[in-house]
């Protein structure tokens, strides 16, 4: 059993909702006519969490930062004019964010301005006190999006649980000095996840709630 804590910190994608659809439709779009290997949407949804640089560089070996850049911006524009029509929360996620007491924000590589938008489209906004994207930081897994939100809230790392589906959440989590629990359901490779020990595991968000 999870002990209940004064405030949560939500990674959003894999966490919250499910958007590998989305997400991954509008990398394959933006990688048409590049050098990009080819691969399956299964593949793209293990960078979920992780900058897009990183896949770019996985996927474009000796790309240089100016067409990183250029394909990141055509990526956005492309995601944001998809809607999140093929988005979705996951089962039991308002209802669980609506009964969780406490304070929360989000720690999401997405920008805060997609991701309030997101979140208020699906009406899951009003349960959020704060909300912070990677706006021009090091996004996970460098601890500044657990550390804004913590500045947010004025909150004691040692008051906080974080909770995400990838490594890059946990390792965020534990630079931070937040508690971190891991999600099962996400996009996350479980063994990386697991080495590096976050302090609990769940199958489904509702078990953060007291029984």
């Amino acid at each position: 059993m999870i002990p209940a804590f004064p405030v949560y910190l939500f990674d959003v994608d894999g966490t919250l909702l499910n958007s590998a659809a989305d997400i991954c439709g509008a990398v394959r779009e933006a990688l048409v006519g590049t050098a990009a290997r080819p691969v399956d949407e299964a593949y793209l949804a293990t960078y979920i969490g992780h900058h897009l640089f990183d896949l770019f560089d996985d996927l474009i070996p000796g790309i240089s930062q100016q067409e990183k850049d250029g394909l990141l911006a055509k990526y956005r524009a492309i995601y944001l004019g998809r809607g999140h029509s093929s988005t979705r929360p996951y089962d039991g996620v308002a209802d669980t964010l609506a009964k969780l007491g406490g304070l929360k924000s989000t720690a999401t590589t997405k920008s805060t301005a997609t991701v309030r938008s997101i979140l208020d489209q699906f009406g899951l906004l009003p349960h959020f006190h704060h909300v912070q994207g990677t706006d021009g930081f090091p996004a996970k897994p460098a601890p500044d999006v657990v550390l804004k939100s913590l500045d947010a809230l004025r909150a004691d790392p040692a008051e906080v649980l974080l909770i995400g589906d990838s490594e890059t959440d946990i390792a965020a989590g534990k630079a931070a000095g937040v508690h971190v629990c891991a999600v099962r359901y996400g996009y996350g490779n479980h063994e990386k996840m697991a080495a590096l020990q976050p302090d609990y595991w769940i199958d489904h968000l509702s078990e953060l709630l007291p029984l």
